[in-house]
């Protein structure tokens, strides 16, 4: 950019009640969506409001650049990359601004999440139908900008059936209502003398003649797919137009619908809603040995009435056994089959449901090709549902830099036709020597088909468009969309004229340039496409960097690769208001920057320039790192298997080898043996600590918030508290080892001796294991120290384990570190593995011991508690909740309940640092402390973390205990 267009982009910002970024680090992030293709904008824009849009839109014009709108970004096609302006309305425009009730309409803007919509009208007892695979993240606009369909299309119909109007800005800035138009009042709109009257105009006179009706209805997509969505949406409004015989409704709405931002900038929306489905759902997942056998059973199932109709095969269903949540949504999965069918039934009342449910067997049984037919309900469905909708991201999964990549994966046809389009299409493949990825939306005619090829090189990339091209061929024989539901973008764009004919394409040219004559609207998607094999991610053929790490990345053959397998689908810009803990730095900011997926952006993006000398010493890094809480969720819920945690630990420690270590990352490194020294003269230190004038002067020295709690030390001989209760003759359930981490030797002290009282009362002969895990030292980027560490525990770990005596941890951060960092740091395969094994959480030992009967209710007395129950991120990320639950309920006057909570907000030394205090209290403020503050004095809260702990006793006054105190104070004497 010239000195002039920066100062420019300088006096535009000022203008702005928003945003305006140009710097290195938001041009890198904002260079990439959820396809194959980069291209760096110039600058990305958070508009506030209209005024804000019509800003950009006039310095667009005058300046000859383009504006790129986006919502979450998980294009797939490459809508959202642009060398212009990328005009983000995810952080401003989210408001639902009126629902109606009557009309069963609601009026909202285009940054409003689909589910977040749908847990806004349940209570009405409405819904928006279309879905997608990304629904707890993906925006309205974006549904509309794509005309999105998903799982629920061949019962609710596509995002365009739903549209009622839009409001919108056109390229001039002028403001309007594209709305349903009778006769008189499409007539009244030509007459207008602005732009908008223009494009009334203009469009009517193309579709009124006769010639040009004909080519639509001949050349576009065969109507009864109604996932069409190759170029405009010309047929679909030819359909609406006045005729002879009635008058129907005109709306230039179903032409934007699907237009992907290259017309106008949408403002508002007007959706039709629908009644909740019936509330008795049922799935029956029906297993095939072949692709042949499951696609010949689509079209006699669909003759019944079915809410869906999805496929998954064998590659998909693979790489969930790499993703620790999908791992455990693969349950009703029998055998190894080639293909599934998930087929949900509903029903508003049990008998129905049942003969439903038993209709569909009796048609698969008829058929005879699956082999299984398990029946799945509540709960059950949802888990199969989200592995279903995890196929897109479970791609990345793939180790290497072959991947499956989107090109041909939105093809629709007739259902007629699909058997033997598929026929037709493997047959393509196996041409090219490749196997495809099969998994879609079976009942609509779509399945989204992905050839696995390495974009990194030139041989694959010239695959790539010979591929697309044949495939394209393939599907404009069987007069079928070439894009479904995902968009035309940047790689189908290009094959448009062969799909709908030159004459139509022309029209489509004619269109665009009616609504956009400075082609200011995301220029290169539809028309005048950008080439499809150019502007990929990668260079191809460029030799790979050379990047040396500490820890070992070699599962994903180094951390390059760790970062490359985000592939943009964006799970991590879900929000607190859905299931899940991952990302708990965007729920608090809900900016980009804090995203997974921003982060392992930005670490693709430096580490892959070779320019840069040492790819880690960028500030870009430092700031997306800044905020990570390295709280493991993405390890768990990320699809791709993008664990940030691990790289924001590599970053830290390669960019402080470079820059120095603060003395505040030492002290919080070094904390235990900080603590440690403290400990010895504990009265003294817990004075000067717990004092406001010298807490104070210490909170200040060491960057520490003020209003932080200092937590207190405490000197304890644990040896001599065993030797006191454990008696001869007194263990007959065996020898555990528990393990005193640092934080329990000296800071939750009463926390070590409850699991011995518990232990030991319960039977077990206990060995002690006092040693230092290593979290503080991982957590601030000291490699060396942690490696040296987990070298010296590892010969203890694996005595212990070589043993068989069970390794039992109270801190999930430290006990888990054994499972989890340890991997990493070189020491022998086979070693880690056996001490892995070896080493629990003791919710998670007391639990299996209970269900193996060897230990009882009897041993416990019969007080009746309420509990709440908040887990620690690393527990849910590395194990799981309901461990910690089955533990508390082993008391039959307990009563527990998990607080559906995401991340404390702490994050051992984050939220103690004055920088982060604001965003860790508002992490906190989300979901854990309202749900505390809600329960009564009487209920007793537990908390496994000691971060945890000290977390909600300065977010909400109240005391949390461990589980092991409360359970140990139940043991009956």
């Amino acid at each position: 950019m010239n000195k002039e267009y920066i100062i420019a982009l300088g006096e535009l910002s000022d203008k702005l009640s928003g945003s305006l970024r140009s710097d290195s680090l938001h041009k890198h992030l904002y260079a990439t969506d959820a396809s194959v293709y980069r291209m760096l904008p110039e600058a990305v824009a958070y508009p506030k409001n209209e005024t804000d849009l019509k800003h950009l839109i006039q310095f667009a014009a005058t300046h000859g650049t383009s504006l790129i709108p986006r919502a979450a970004g998980t294009s797939l096609a490459g809508q959202c990359v642009g060398t212009g302006i990328v005009v983000d309305l995810s952080r401003h425009f989210t408001s639902i601004i009126h629902l109606d009730r009557e009309k069963k309409q609601v009026r909202l803007q285009p940054g409003v999440i689909r589910d977040e919509l749908n847990l806004f009208l349940k209570p009405y007892g409405l819904f928006f139908g279309p879905n997608t695979s990304t629904s707890n993240r993906c925006m309205i606009g974006g549904m509309v900008g794509n005309n999105s369909c998903g799982t629920t299309s061949i019962r609710y119909g596509v995002t365009r059936d739903k549209v009622v109007g839009l409001k919108a800005l056109l390229s001039d800035g002028s403001c309007v209502e594209f709305t349903g138009l009778n006769p008189r009042e499409l007539i009244q709109k030509t007459e207008n003398p602005d732009l908008e009257g223009n494009i009334y105009k203009n469009i009517l006179n193309e579709l009124t003649n006769k010639q040009i009706a004909d080519n639509i209805r001949n050349e576009f997509p065969r109507p009864e797919i109604h996932r069409r969505n190759t170029g405009y949406a010309l047929d679909a409004l030819l359909e609406s137009l006045p005729s002879e015989r009635g008058e129907a409704v005109f709306n230039l709405s179903e032409l934007l619908c699907g237009s992907e931002g290259t017309l106008a900038l949408t403002t508002e929306i007007t959706l039709q809603l629908d009644e909740l489905p019936p509330a008795e759902a049922a799935m029956i997942v029906s297993h095939y040995e072949s692709l042949e056998e499951c696609l010949s059973d689509v079209a006699p199932v669909m003759e019944h009435t079915l809410y869906m109709c999805e496929m998954m095969d064998r590659v998909i269903l693979d790489c969930t056994k790499n993703n620790i949540e999908q791992l455990e949504n693969r349950f009703f999965v029998e055998g190894d089959p080639a293909a599934l069918l998930m087929l949900e039934v509903r029903a508003d009342d049990a008998d129905t449901l049942q003969a439903e449910v038993a209709s569909v067997l009796a048609i698969l049984g008829a058929n005879g090709r699956s082999y299984a037919n398990p029946v799945l309900k509540g709960p059950d469905i949802s888990k199969a549902i989200a592995l279903r909708k995890a196929g897109l991201g479970l791609l990345g999964n793939m180790v290497g830099d072959k991947k499956a990549v989107a090109c041909i994966e939105d093809t629709a046809v007739a259902l007629p036709d699909l058997k033997d389009f598929i026929s037709e299409f493997t047959s393509i493949m196996d041409s090219y020597g490749q196997k495809a990825v099969y998994y879609a939306h079976a009942g609509a005619g779509e399945l989204h088909l992905r050839p696995i090829l390495d974009l990194k090189k030139s041989d694959d990339v010239r695959l790539f468009r010979q591929i697309t091209t044949d495939v394209a061929l393939l599907t404009k024989k069987y007069r079928g969309s070439f894009s479904g539901e995902h968009g035309d973008g940047i790689v189908r764009a290009e094959f448009i004229p062969l799909m709908l004919g030159s004459e139509n394409y022309e029209l489509l040219r004619r269109i665009k340039t009616y609504f956009d004559p400075k082609g200011i609207f995301n220029p290169g998607k539809i028309v005048d496409a950008y080439p499809m094999d150019k502007a990929l991610r990668y260079i191809p053929d460029r030799p790979a960097p050379d990047v040396r790490t500490l820890l070992d990345f070699s599962d994903s053959q180094g951390i390059l690769r760790a970062a490359e397998k985000c592939n943009g689908s964006g799970d991590c810009r879900k929000t607190e208001h859905v299931q899940g803990g991952m990302c708990p730095s965007y729920h608090a900011t809900r900016n980009e920057k804090d995203t997974t997926r921003a982060r392992a952006n930005a670490l693709r993006e430096m580490l892959s320039d070779p320019s840069n000398g040492n790819p880690f010493n960028r500030g870009e890094l430092k700031e997306v790192f800044d905020v990570c809480l390295s709280c493991k969720a993405c390890a768990r819920e990320c699809p791709s298997n993008v664990d940030v945690a691990t790289l924001k630990a590599e970053f830290a420690y390669q960019y402080q080898e470079k820059n120095g270590y603060s003395l505040r990352n030492r002290l919080f490194a070094y904390n235990t043996s900080l603590s440690r020294l403290q400990s010895s003269v504990a009265p003294l230190s817990n004075l000067i600590t717990q004092s406001g004038p010298t807490a104070g002067l210490l909170k200040r020295i060491l960057g520490v918030a003020p209003e932080r709690s200092l937590p207190k030390v405490y000197k304890e001989d644990f040896d001599a508290c065993l030797k006191k209760v454990q008696k001869p003759g007194n263990a007959h359930l065996g020898k555990v080892v528990l393990y005193l981490d640092e934080f329990t030797q000296f800071l939750d002290t009463q926390v070590g001796l409850d699991a011995i009282a518990l232990l030991v009362g319960l039977g077990y002969q206990v060995k002690l294991f006092k040693a230092e895990s290593g979290r503080a030292f991982i957590s601030k980027g000291f490699l060396k120290q942690a490696k040296a560490l987990a070298h010296d525990n590892s010969g203890d770990l694996v005595d212990f384990a070589n043993s068989e005596t069970p390794v039992i941890g109270l801190e999930p951060s430290a006990l888990l570190t054994f499972r989890d960092e340890y991997r990493r740091f070189g020491l022998p395969e086979d070693q880690v593995s056996r001490m892995a094994s070896n080493c629990f959480l003791i919710e998670e030992f007391i639990s299996r011991e209970h269900q193996a009967g060897r230990i009882t209710s009897k041993r416990f007395g019969r007080d009746v508690r309420e509990i709440k129950i908040h887990v620690h991120c690393h527990q849910k990320a590395l194990s799981n909740q309901k461990v910690t639950f089955d533990m508390l309920n082993i008391p039959e006057g307990y009563s527990p309940t998990l607080i559906t909570a995401g991340c404390c907000g702490m994050a051992g030394s984050f939220g103690y640092e004055k920088e982060h205090y604001e965003i860790s209290m508002k992490v906190g403020g989300l979901r854990l402390f309202p749900a505390i503050k809600k329960t009564s004095p009487e209920v007793i809260l537990a908390a496994n973390g000691t971060s945890c702990r000290h977390q909600i006793f300065d977010g909400t006054g109240r005391k949390a205990l461990h589980p092991v105190s409360i359970l140990k104070a139940a043991l009956a004497v």
